[in-house]
């Protein structure tokens, strides 16, 4: 029996990427799949490997922040990809900015030079489970591969479409408005509530109508979708309505009292600092077990950001809300990955079938990366008979990590956040203190992890 290791690896993107050349410096030898230049998704125009689409940044850098967190985390995994960064970044003042094709050409040359990782321009079209396999196909995954991987999760724990609504701390609420009640007091008071009385509303209806949307690409055209009736007229960017997650700015547009027949609907519940029942009435559904972020139910959007800051400040409740998602509606495939995955990132049901990058849950480029790493740590593991046990949750990755696979009817991707770590059990009140506080612990405690890891290695 051969002594060589080797797996294969789907997709070439930042997690791809990430986990190739990690494991290749191991040792392992690694096929890296990558289907350009021979076939484009419709968002990438780069034959090159980690190709950035939406944006050159990579986010702060400071340790008080939760993608400064990250990237220290990554550094002491040794990633390969953030010395990459750093040697292309341009100036964007506390945030690494990077140029993207100049990031992408040196990434390419890093993969292509390394001698265990051999490079095949074409789809991957099946799913090998003779040995550990890591598809990080991203979140534009279709075809083949995508009825590949349905096929192994089936196809009601794979998602085509991401409508989600904002999420917001639970800390910055303001719960001399908010209350927590279930309607007509039924079961425990699993949602808090924020009433709005008739002079709210309408001036928050005045404002949602009025609100910029922002534009959807090609690739975010759904075939299902339905045509939108609010849209005539309007430029040809407009949203499209999609069953089951119709934007709240368009059931807004529909009239003054739609939403308070929808999700705004008040029945059941009575405002306790009025004795009666709120005009309309929105809903907060935890997002997390440990209740440190809260959902805005029914509130998918397609609004530019600044705009949700702006219009969802104004639900009584919310005027100092921390955003730390905020609403989008776009293509993007990804796993149900609290009923799929393992803390170490391998489908339940296919224990050699690892995934890692956007399709498993993990939101944003540092995420993706960050979550190749660990995947790529994992799967080393299995390779080498030896234990392995994600980060502790009161680190940025293995914040991540609990996020993902704690159970949730209502999972959607998550992005680094401060929201997810846990309280401090000494909470200064001032937020960068406490920030800064949760970081320096979670550094420490990553560290004695990664020590453990390379000690079983």
């Amino acid at each position: 029996m051969s002594d060589i290791l080797h797996t294969t690896i789907i997709g070439a993107g930042l997690a791809g990427c990430e986990a190739a050349l990690w494991l290749a410096g191991q040792g392992v030898h690694v096929t890296l799949y990558e289907q350009k230049p021979a076939h484009f998704s419709p968002a990438h125009k780069n034959a090159g490997f980690a190709e950035l689409i939406c944006s050159n940044s990579l986010k702060a850098e400071r340790l008080d922040s939760a993608s400064g967190l990250l990237k220290e985390e990554m550094r002491r995994m040794g990633s390969s990809l953030l010395p990459a960064a750093e040697a292309v970044r341009v100036a964007a003042g506390g945030a690494l900015a990077v140029d993207r094709d100049a990031f992408s050409a040196r990434v390419t040359a890093l993969v292509e030079a390394q001698p265990n990782i051999t490079v095949r321009r074409e789809k991957a079209a099946a799913i090998d489970e003779s040995e550990p396999v890591l598809v990080a196909s991203g979140p534009l995954t279709e075809g083949a591969l995508a009825a590949e991987i349905a096929r192994l999760t089936g196809d009601s724990r794979l998602h085509f479409y991401d409508a989600v609504a904002p999420i917001v701390t639970a800390e910055s609420l303001d719960y001399g408005k908010v209350f927590a009640a279930s309607r007509y007091g039924r079961g425990e008071a699993d949602y808090l509530n924020c009433p709005f009385n008739k002079a709210e509303y309408e001036a928050f209806h005045a404002a949602l109508v009025g609100a910029e949307r922002a534009p959807l690409h090609d690739f975010d055209q759904d075939a299902k979708a339905a045509p939108d009736p609010d849209a005539v007229g309007k430029k040809a960017d407009a949203v499209t309505v999609y069953e089951g997650c119709m934007p709240i700015e368009i059931m807004a547009a529909r009239g003054a009292d739609t939403m308070r027949y929808g999700p705004l609907r008040p029945v059941g519940l009575v405002d306790p600092r009025t004795g009666h029942r709120p005009w309309a009435n929105v809903q907060l559904r935890a997002e997390n077990k440990e209740r440190t972020l809260y959902n805005i139910v029914g509130f998918q959007t397609n609004l530019k950001w600044g705009e949700q800051k702006r219009v969802f400040s104004m639900i009584p409740g919310l005027e100092h809300a921390e955003f730390v998602r905020y609403g989008v509606m776009h293509r993007n495939t990804f796993l149900d990955a609290p009923r799929l995955l393992t803390g170490g990132l391998y489908l339940k049901e296919h224990p050699n079938v690892f995934f890692a990058g956007q399709i498993t849950g993990f939101e944003g480029y540092m995420e993706s990366a960050a979550s190749g790493l660990l995947a790529a740590r994992s799967l080393y593991a299995r390779l080498t008979g030896r234990p392995y046990t994600p980060p502790p949750p009161d680190t940025m990755c293995g914040a991540l990590m609990q996020y993902l696979t704690a159970e949730n009817k209502h999972f959607q991707p998550m992005g680094a956040n401060m929201g997810i770590l846990p309280p401090l059990a000494d909470r200064p009140r001032d937020k960068r203190l406490r920030y800064m506080a949760q970081a320096e612990r979670a550094v420490a405690s990553f560290q004695t992890w990664v020590d453990a890891q390379n000690d079983a290695v």
